[in-house]
């Protein structure tokens, strides 16, 4: 397991954070590997990772869990950047707004912290065009002043 300081230690200048709470929202980040794998063809610059939120209190059973998700993960580069986040989960959503564990939120943020764009939800045609907007627009990266 590598250790992660987020987001200063994510690998690219702009990263597309796929933020899941349920096991059966991997079918919701899964639309979107399709187009963050074609945006990371486009923008050299652009990295992609997905973070499923996990309760502190399952910290003891980490390597247990850790195991069966790698398990089920059969691609070694989503392996890679695939980082589990065992944390205060309330705290966690509170600091980045997020109201409900109810549906993934996907969010392109910078190592800085500045969060550029974010959603709720599985890719749609809009939210999809909404990010390619702000990739396409390098220049707009350091005017947004919501912070991870």
């Amino acid at each position: 397991m590598v250790p992660h300081r987020l987001p200063q230690t994510l690998a690219g200048e702009v990263n597309l954070l796929l933020i899941a709470f349920r096991q059966w929202q991997q079918r919701d980040v899964d639309t979107w590997t399709p187009v963050a794998d074609e945006l990371a063809e486009s923008y050299p610059q652009f990295r992609a990772y997905e973070l499923p939120v996990i309760s502190q209190a399952y910290r003891p059973v980490a390597k247990f869990i850790d195991g069966g998700m790698r398990s089920g993960i059969p691609d070694p580069t989503v392996r890679d950047t695939t980082i589990t986040l065992y944390i205060n989960r309330s705290a966690f959503m509170r600091s980045l707004q997020i109201p409900t564990v109810r549906s993934i939120v996907p969010m392109l943020v910078q190592p800085s912290g500045t969060i550029l764009w974010r959603t709720e939800g599985p890719r749609t045609t809009r939210s999809e065009a909404e990010l390619r907007s702000v990739l396409a627009d390098p220049e707009g990266w350091g005017s947004q002043p919501q912070g991870f």
